[in-house]
């Protein structure tokens, strides 16, 4: 069967899925799942091809834009700190942490161990938004959940960057890699918020509102691939034009931007419907790739990564939370033992931010509660990202030789990430419903 037409099959299913998955109150992106890994063993369609480079082309630019669009900006700057500690810490110690696992139950050697950590590190932003959209959380918390996963990518594929560079035999410096990974960062959020002005700019001098939509909607891919040849983060700099377009979407026309809102909807809605279904298709075909000696035993090593990741990223969260709240409290003892003339000399040092108390009061009210924490830690899902890295290994190192490995390290990615859309998506209704957890 021709490629566009499976293609058009795909997305006339997934669209039928979902006034079922709405009837039936399941997780739209679950069913979608599960039927694509159904689908994937029928003729025609196990020997269909993912390109790892069409997938972030495609699905990673609309997805971020819009997450980023949506975001509110001035919740993302409240809690850029936890944003921050989950995007870049907790991304470094996970790939750490699977890479240490592996190693020692498989026996990978280091460079492979670190290669899969890096690619199954970073939750996704189609995974946590498709997965909680419907449950009501409260906005601080989906702006936490999304705002980590609009920037955890850059750190993961900057990590795994330098994994593959390990197994071609070059070698690890650590001064180098960070300079790369500040480099790359600070230039893709400069490149969005350059791009993001301009079609500012420009789209106040356009009286066409089509023309408007349609350069809103290309940007971000031409962004995007703009920022891959300069060699900086193509996922901040999308990530930082949907900010930048957000701030300034006043200056535009009021038509132009309910338009660009809706045909973006519409696009996400499609592109999500087709992604997820995608991924439940690529596990029969990576299957076949496995010798059946090795499936159950495989199994059961993706069972535990999932597991060394979720608990990895509750121990982090958690110790976040204990960390920032004694903090607090030592601040707010010493705040109590001070006399009136310090405190005078505090207010007078913060100015314009508040008084020291209005100050110490903002911070208390950053402070995560164990509902939170615990929602934040069951929801880190990996995705698309994880899917597309682990595609995109080469058949071939710098040697000529076979990469090493190559098929387990796809299957072990493919599996671990059904494993953790299947229970950690349908479990999390269960738990925001037990827990009492929905926006007021």
């Amino acid at each position: 069967m021709e490629f566009y037409r499976v293609i058009i099959l795909l997305l006339a299913i997934a669209i039928g899925l979902y006034p079922i998955a709405t009837k039936f109150k399941k997780p739209y992106p679950i069913l979608l799942l599960v039927v694509g890994i159904g689908v994937g063993f029928f003729p025609h369609f196990e020997n269909i091809d993912i390109n790892p480079e069409i997938i972030f082309l495609i699905f990673l630019p609309p997805f971020l834009y819009d997450a980023a669009y949506n975001i509110s900006f001035k919740e993302f700057k409240r809690n850029i700190s936890v944003i921050s500690t989950l995007a870049f810490a907790l991304v470094f110690i996970t790939t750490s942490v699977i890479a240490i696992a592996v190693h020692f139950i498989l026996g990978l050697d280091w460079a492979l161990s670190f290669i899969l950590g890096a690619i199954l590190s970073p939750p996704d932003a189609i995974a946590a938004t498709g997965v909680t959209k419907n449950l009501h959380l409260p906005h601080r918390t989906n702006t936490i959940l999304e705002g980590e996963s609009l920037i955890n990518d850059a750190s993961a594929l900057v990590a795994l960057k330098f994994a593959m560079a390990a197994v071609a035999g070059s070698q690890f410096i650590f001064w180098k890699a960070g300079l790369v990974f500040f480099t790359t960062l600070l230039g893709g959020a400069a490149l969005g918020w350059i791009l993001a002005r301009f079609f500012v700019f420009i789209a106040k001098k356009l009286t066409d509102k089509d023309v408007i939509v349609s350069l809103n909607l290309l940007l971000p891919f031409a962004l995007y691939i703009l920022s891959e040849e300069l060699s900086v983060s193509g996922v901040i700099a999308v990530v930082m034009y949907g900010l930048t377009i957000s701030q300034n979407k006043n200056k535009l026309p009021e038509k132009s931007i309910a338009q660009s809102k809706s045909v973006l909807d519409t696009t996400v809605f499609i592109l999500s419907g087709l992604i997820f279904i995608l991924i439940g298709l690529e596990f029969p075909h990576v299957l076949k790739n496995i010798p059946e000696n090795q499936f159950l035993p495989l199994i059961s090593v993706a069972f535990l990564i999932f597991l060394v990741a979720l608990l990895t990223r509750m121990m982090i969260i958690f110790y976040y939370k204990s960390y920032t709240q004694k903090r607090i409290i030592r601040f707010s003892n010493r705040f109590s033992n001070m006399d009136e003339k310090k405190t005078q000399q505090l207010d007078k040092r913060f100015g314009k931010g508040g008084s020291f108390k209005e100050r110490l009061e903002y911070y208390k009210s950053l402070l995560l509660t164990n509902k939170e924490a615990f929602v934040i830690g069951w929801s880190g899902m990996r995705g698309i990202v994880s899917l597309a890295a682990a595609l995109g290994l080469p058949l071939l190192i710098a040697d000529g030789s076979s990469f090493p490995k190559r098929d387990t390290l796809i299957f072990l990615t493919v599996t671990v990430v059904i494993i953790m859309l299947i229970i950690q998506g349908m479990g999390l209704p269960s738990i925001v419903k037990k827990l009492k957890f929905r926006e007021k």
